[in-house]
């Protein structure tokens, strides 16, 4: 994390520095695609969203312990997983409440008048209540990536049930290898993706009612996710799942052996290729539900949504261009097109942070 946006985002505390820094790391070793995207936010929002990412990446790299895979060792690795989110649930629980307990008294220490506001468990209820300046909350001694989000819910008024589900999602996957329909698929990427993007709202900021942005920010949150389901396939096949819904793929004649079978020789196979032909053409129709909600949000915030839109777009050009072959390479987005579209970002996101000039009402005319 840099100096400047942490300064700007009023994050003083030495402790709080360290756990948003180690967040920003994660974002930039990890989500390459997203982490060239944030670049392009007031510098003010950077840490908010880097926080969201790093609890994410964290807690889904839990579930993608190598170990979990290694033979003999999946009932024993499943329960050392479990426990490791069943920790982070713990300590973000434990995270938040003191951060509304610190956050009381600084209520008290204000004056008179300033409500004092209950901890509140993970799950299904309010939103913290936003910090007040007069005393700096203390970080729990937990996982940076931990207190650095729940310094970001405190300050953003996020809702803490929104990680409840993503949790449970991250659990699903220590249970479901496959999924048999769409709508059952979707269950899970509620949490796993569209509770990012609505998380990512009150960071953003939007100009119309939170409630009429949120629909197109799970849209376009799900349309990643699919897109990093298609991206994938081999990857998520080595760990036992499959990411596609069974039914859609039976309408091809294709099912988990034989897509074991192309990633056994490398390549598809006329069925395979079909299937994904059809499972691409769908992922576009979530990105054409998301699009329209880009321009919902904070104008300083739509370059930052529209490049991860279109790099994340693109990996499907990438899976086509290859012949639809998820199976030999993984499909990524090239350097020179990451910048020829971050360039044009970049000066839009300059643009909309430029100061608007004052007029003055013209001189009367002298009579």
């Amino acid at each position: 994390m840099t100096r400047r946006e942490l300064d700007a985002a009023g994050i003083t505390d030495p402790a709080l520095r360290h756990a948003y820094t180690r967040c920003r790391a994660l974002n930039a070793a990890h989500g390459r695609t997203y982490f060239l995207a944030t670049r392009l936010l007031p510098p003010d929002r950077r840490p908010a969203v880097h926080a969201l990412y790093g609890f994410a990446r964290h807690v889904d790299d839990l579930v993608d312990l190598p170990d979990r895979d290694a033979p003999g060792s999946g009932l024993a690795a499943d329960a050392r997983i479990r426990a490791h989110i069943d920790t982070a649930e713990r300590e973000l629980t434990a995270a938040l409440a003191r951060s509304v307990r610190v956050q009381s008294v600084s209520a008290q220490l204000a004056g008179p008048g300033q409500p004092v506001v209950p901890a509140q468990p993970i799950g299904p209820g309010q939103p913290v209540a936003p910090a007040q300046s007069a005393a700096p909350a203390q970080p729990a001694p937990a996982q940076p990536v931990v207190t650095a989000l729940a310094d970001t819910v405190r300050r953003h008024r996020i809702d803490p049930a929104l990680f409840a589900a993503f949790l449970t999602s991250m659990r699903m996957d220590l249970e479901v290898r496959d999924y048999p329909t769409r709508a059952a698929l979707q269950r899970y990427t509620y949490g796993s993706a569209q509770v990012i993007g609505l998380q990512l709202l009150p960071v953003l900021g939007t100009v119309t009612d939170t409630a009429v942005a949120a629909p197109f920010a799970a849209a376009l949150g799900d349309a990643f996710q699919l897109t990093n389901f298609l991206r994938d396939v081999a990857e998520d096949l080595d760990r036992g799942r499959v990411y596609l819904p069974a039914d859609e793929l039976a309408a091809h004649g294709v099912d988990r052996d034989r897509l074991a079978w192309c990633r056994t020789r490398g390549r598809p196979d006329a069925a395979v290729r079909a299937a994904l032909t059809d499972q691409i053409a769908m992922t576009r129709a979530v990105y054409r539900t998301a699009e329209p909600g880009i321009a919902l949000l904070d104008p300083m915030a739509r370059p930052c949504v529209a490049t991860a839109f279109r790099l994340y777009a693109a990996i499907l050009d990438r899976i086509e261009a290859a012949d639809h072959n998820v199976f030999a390479t993984r499909a990524t987005v090239g350097r020179t097109r990451k910048l020829g579209v971050a360039l044009p970002a970049l000066t839009r996101a300059w643009w909309s942070r430029r100061p608007t000039p004052r007029h003055t009402a013209p001189p009367r005319a002298q009579h």
